[in-house]
């Protein structure tokens, strides 16, 4: 970590706190769940067929969780190239988790890909599915960043 230590955060291998696991679960769900719900109404609006749909939704969460980092980081001065380098190191796998949980809840759920803007369905499963993906991916996050990877390769960058 660059000799940049963080509460909670261990140095190889240590220990880290549920509490920031959780924290980085919820960076990195923020900027899926904007993609997904994006894809989601724009397939959805746009008459897609529903692997259309999903497809969008993951490419849109992918795109909306590395810019989030992609920020921050560019804010500590690192360049564009840089900046998407760590985000692919910080971000992949969890968005990754992210998008394997809230995909398979959306399409699990009778009815869902089939649900219009306006019923309650379309808008309660997706906010299951993303419910669901932040309490799957917190304990991968949190095994990552014991182990310096994932959200960990941020926090030399702020």
């Amino acid at each position: 970590m660059s000799g940049h230590e963080h509460t909670g955060h261990g140095a190889g291998h240590g220990t880290t706190s549920w509490a920031t696991a959780a924290q980085a679960t919820l960076h990195c769900l923020t900027g899926c769940a904007i993609g997904e719900v994006l894809g989601m109404v724009i397939g959805t609006a746009a008459g897609f067929p529903n692997a259309g749909t999903v497809v969008l939704s993951i490419v849109l969460a992918f795109i909306f969780g590395y810019a989030l980092t992609m920020r921050g980081v560019i804010k500590s001065g690192l360049t564009l190239a840089a900046a998407f380098k760590v985000a692919l190191a910080a971000d992949t796998v969890s968005i990754a988790v992210m998008e394997i949980i809230d995909n398979t809840v959306v399409v699990a759920i009778p009815g869902t890909m089939d649900a219009q803007l306006d019923q309650w369905l379309f808008w309660g499963s997706l906010a299951l599915s993303l419910a669901l993906a932040f309490v799957v991916t917190t304990p991968v996050n949190r095994w990552m960043i014991s182990r310096d990877l994932g959200h960990a390769v941020v926090h030399g960058h702020h």
